[in-house]
C-alpha cells in the first residue's frame, strides 16, 4: 500500500474544496498523491440548504471523488478515517492501518459548535453533512404532516413554528428557503392548514445579519426576508433549547418560543485534527481550534505540513483571518499544489495571497445580496449572479446540467421535487392519540 512510483509521497487529508483542489492541481506533477476522506464523495456544501428544504437531491450536489480524479494517474483515493498524525515519523495512523508521507496537506475543515451546550444537538441539528441536510428535510416536512392532522391549535402552532439560530449565510439562506417553501411551493398542498401561516424566526446575536457583508446589504437581506414572512431577532442570544421550545434573551428581556423545529446555523469549531497537529508540532490554535499557519500555509517549523481551508487561520493578509468560504479553500488548494510543484523544481514561491472576488448570499426567488468589492447590489441581478456562480463551482459537468435543469423547473413550476420524508422513523408525528377524519 505504501508503494511509490515517483519517490515523493503527498498525502492529502480531506476531500472538501481545499483538499480536492490541491489533489486536482497535482495532476501531472512528479509526485505520488493519496487523497484520504471518510466519505467517497466531494460535497458542495454551499447548496446543502437546498437539500434541507427539498429543492435539490443529495446526488445533485455531490461528486464521487474517484470520478473527479480519474484522469489524475498519480493519485489514489482512499476512503479511510485518520486517527492520529506522527510528525516526527512523518506517518499518519488510520483506523485500519498506517501511511507514511513526505508532504502532508491537512484540509479536514470544521463542524458546527453548540458553545458547550452539546445536549442541544439532539433538538437543533446543524447543517454540515448530507445526513444533517436529510435530517432537517425530514423534520421540516414531518412538521407540516403533523400540523395537518393536529386538532389542538396550540400544538398545531408549535409544529408550524420554525426557529433558525444564526444570521450568517447559512441561517439567512435556510430562512429564505423556508419562506419560499411556505409562501409558494406548499401553498395549495394541504387541506387543514395554510402553510402561509407558518412562523419563521431567525435569531442573530450580533446587531445585524450577514456581518461579513457591508451594512447596506445586511439591511437589504432583512427587507427580503420580511417579504417572505421571516421574523428577524437581532442582538438576541439562545439560552436554552428543548424538544418543543427555545429560550431567548435580548438584553434583560427573556422570551420562550414554542417550536417543534429548531435549526442550528451559529458558529463553527475546527476538526479534531487541529488539536493533534498542535500536540505534535507545537502549532498555535485560535479560539475556534483552527491552526495558525505561516504565510505559505505551512505549520511553523514544519515546512512539510500544510494546513488549508476552513481548518487554517491565515492572518497574513490584513491582520484578520480569512473567512471559511469555498473560494478561499479553492485558492489555497491551488497554491499548495503549485508550491509543491515549485519545490520539486527548486523554484521560489511567493506567500499565499487571497484574491477576493466577492461574496454572495441568496434569500429567495429574485432576492440575493452581492458584495463584489467596488460593486454592491441586491435583488434579481444578485440572484442571477448567485445562481451562475454556484453552478460554475459545482465540480462535475453532469452536476451542472442537473442543477441547472432542476432549478429552471423549480423556478417556473414553484415545485420542489425532492420533498421526501426519509429516515429510520419517518412517522414521529403526534404522540397524542388517534386522529379522526372530519369533513
Amino acid at each position: 500500500a505504501n508503494r511509490k512510483t515517483h519517490g515523493h509521497h503527498v498525502v492529502v487529508l480531506g476531500g472538501g474544496f481545499a483538499g480536492l483542489y490541491a489533489a486536482k492541481n497535482l495532476r501531472g506533477v512528479d509526485v505520488d498523491v493519496t487523497l484520504i476522506d471518510k466519505r467517497n464523495f466531494h460535497l458542495f456544501q454551499p447548496l446543502l440548504y437546498q437539500v434541507a428544504t427539498g429543492g435539490l437531491s443529495p446526488g445533485d450536489i455531490s461528486s464521487p471523488l474517484r470520478a473527479v480524479l480519474k484522469r489524475s494517474r498519480n493519485t489514489r483515493v482512499w476512503q479511510a478515517e485518520v486517527l492520529d498524525i506522527h510528525a516526527a515519523k512523518r506517518e499518519i495512523t488510520l483506523r485500519d492501518g498506517a501511511l507514511s508521507y513526505d508532504t502532508l496537506v491537512v484540509a479536514t475543515g470544521v463542524t458546527h459548535t453548540y458553545f458547550g451546550n452539546d445536549r442541544w444537538r439532539e433538538f437543533a441539528p446543524g447543517l454540515k453533512t448530507i445526513e444533517d441536510a436529510l435530517d432537517i428535510r425530514r423534520r421540516v416536512f414531518v412538521a407540516f404532516e403533523a400540523a395537518e392532522r393536529e386538532e389542538d391549535p396550540d400544538l398545531r402552532r408549535q409544529w408550524m413554528t420554525f426557529v433558525i439560530v444564526g444570521g450568517g449565510s447559512t441561517g439567512v439562506e435556510l430562512a429564505g428557503a423556508l419562506g419560499e417553501l411556505t409562501r409558494g411551493t406548499l401553498r395549495n398542498d394541504f387541506r387543514s392548514i395554510d402553510p402561509r401561516d407558518t412562523r419563521i424566526v431567525l435569531v442573530e446575536g450580533l446587531h445585524r445579519l450577514l456581518s461579513p457583508f457591508p451594512p447596506e446589504l445586511s439591511a437589504e437581506s432583512e427587507v427580503s426576508l420580511a417579504k417572505l414572512g421571516v421574523e428577524v431577532r437581532k442582538q438576541t442570544r439562545v439560552t436554552d433549547v428543548g424538544e418543543s421550545a427555545v429560550m431567548l434573551r435580548c438584553g434583560t428581556k427573556e422570551e420562550r418560543i414554542e417550536a417543534r423545529t429548531i435549526l442550528w446555523a451559529a458558529g463553527v469549531e475546527a476538526s479534531a485534527i487541529g488539536g493533534i497537529l498542535a500536540r505534535e508540532t507545537g502549532a498555535q490554535l485560535d479560539g475556534a481550534g483552527r491552526v495558525r499557519v505561516e504565510a505559505d500555509l505551512t505549520v511553523p517549523n514544519h515546512p512539510e505540513i500544510f494546513v488549508i481551508g476552513d481548518l487554517a487561520n491565515y492572518a497574513h493578509q490584513g491582520g484578520k483571518p480569512l473567512p471559511g468560504i469555498a473560494p478561499v479553500a479553492m485558492q489555497q488548494g491551488r497554491y499548495v499544489a503549485d508550491l509543491i510543484r515549485r519545490r520539486q523544481t527548486g523554484r521560489p514561491q511567493k506567500p499565499f495571497h487571497y484574491q477576493d472576488k466577492g461574496t454572495l448570499a441568496v434569500i429567495g426567488r429574485h432576492a440575493a445580496v452581492a458584495d463584489l468589492g467596488r460593486f454592491r447590489f441586491a435583488g434579481f441581478k444578485a440572484w442571477l449572479a448567485w445562481v451562475f456562480v454556484h453552478i460554475w463551482y459545482l465540480i462535475e459537468y453532469d452536476n451542472k446540467i442537473l442543477v441547472l435543469v432542476q432549478w429552471a423547473f423549480d423556478y417556473f413550476t414553484r415545485k420542489r421535487g425532492a420533498r421526501l420524508i426519509t429516515g429510520k422513523d419517518p412517522y414521529p408525528l403526534v404522540k397524542s392519540g388517534p386522529r379522526h377524519q372530519s369533513q
